[in-house]
């Protein structure tokens, strides 16, 4: 009698403690649905993508993924690559300026989530002081041939333009502008690394010399160079875009752009949303990846502050994870909302 309660005295505790096991086991697994898997995660040449690229690595990392990377592509090879599973995502998709990568995405990649919604704008600047002397309102004052000289860095008769380096999608557009408006003759765009062309337009402007480039928002040059004071947004002739962006011309012009010479403001390129584009097939293995992907997004004044940091020196590998470490606690409780509705996503 003694043994049979001893034996049922033992089976019971065995029991218990198995039963006891599945809740940690299962919990420890939803904490961590990436755990086992590997992220290739790449990012664009534009080095104001990168901090929002480093957030997203952080908390998939958060989700027990091991991420590699991010590695550094252009547009089309990166498309490329995900849409054949070379590469598992970005979070640097511009829309719609990227419509031009539409038939390779669909391939075998996807769309999803919003880093930043409705806020990246597009458009042309010229300084303060050559808006108010040569009255310049829009790209066609570019003809001009007293605004063309006063433009003309290298001597050879046209404005010089920052502009876009090959593979961007903004080079598309800016060459379909060179064409729609006749200004091959009239403008030179300059297609090296941005930054450093960029950078030499601000020494140039503080010289007290004409500029004119192209810029996107978020974007350090907007915090170097202000709208409405250092330069003005100036506008297009007409909205003319590529055949892929032909249906958003209306969005091209804007009301309540700040620092441009008119309102509206016929900026002529629609404003953009900055999303994530990842392989359709590891979106379909990895609920938890494309859930936090669908949830996760970055105030544009955020994407700012920390480019005008990186403009200021903080602008190394260490330094980035830093900034994004810091704004993911900063924002914590929002940040858990996002993880704990993946790991929802996961079970």
């Amino acid at each position: 009698m003694r043994r049979s309660n001893l034996a049922r005295f033992l089976a019971v505790g065995v029991s218990a403690a198995a039963l006891l096991s599945v809740p940690l086991t299962t919990a420890g697994a939803q904490d961590m649905p990436g755990d086992g898997t590997t992220i290739n995660m790449a990012r664009a040449t534009w080095d104001t993508g990168w901090f929002h690229t480093e957030v997203y690595k952080q908390l998939l990392e958060e989700l027990g993924y091991a991420v590699e990377g991010p590695q550094t592509l252009d547009n089309p090879p990166f498309y490329q690559a995900v849409s054949q599973g070379d590469v598992d995502l970005w979070v640097n998709g511009w829309f719609p300026l990227h419509n031009s990568y539409e038939s390779t995405i669909e391939q075998g990649a996807e769309i999803v989530g919003y880093v930043a919604k409705g806020g990246a704008l597009q458009g042309y600047l010229v300084d303060s002081d050559s808006v108010e002397e040569f009255n310049i309102t829009s790209l066609e004052d570019f003809k001009r041939d007293e605004v063309k000289e006063a433009f003309d860095r290298n001597g050879d008769g046209k404005a010089d333009m920052v502009a876009c380096p090959p593979g961007w999608g903004c080079e598309l557009v800016i060459e379909h502008h060179l064409d729609a408006y006749d200004l091959r003759d009239h403008v030179n765009p300059i297609k090296a690394g941005y930054a450093a062309s960029m950078a030499d337009a601000i020494a140039a402007e503080q010289q007290g010399e004409p500029i004119l480039f192209y810029t996107w928002t978020p974007n350090w040059t907007v915090s170097e160079l202000a709208p409405g004071e250092q330069v003005m947004w100036i506008q297009v002739p007409e909205v003319s875009l590529p055949e892929d962006q032909a249906d958003l011309a209306d969005a091209a012009t804007m009301e309540g752009v700040a620092g441009c010479v008119a309102d509206p403001c016929m900026l002529g390129f629609p404003a953009n949303d900055i999303r994530s584009v990842a392989n359709a097939a590891f979106l379909e293995e990895n609920p938890a990846a494309r859930a936090l992907l669908e949830q996760a997004s970055i105030p544009l004044q955020d994407i700012y502050d920390q480019n005008a940091k990186m403009q200021a020196g903080e602008d190394d590998a260490e330094d980035i994870e830093r900034h994004a470490s810091e704004w993911i606690e900063n924002n914590r409780e929002m940040v858990d909302g996002w993880l704990e509705a993946a790991r929802d996503a996961a079970s």
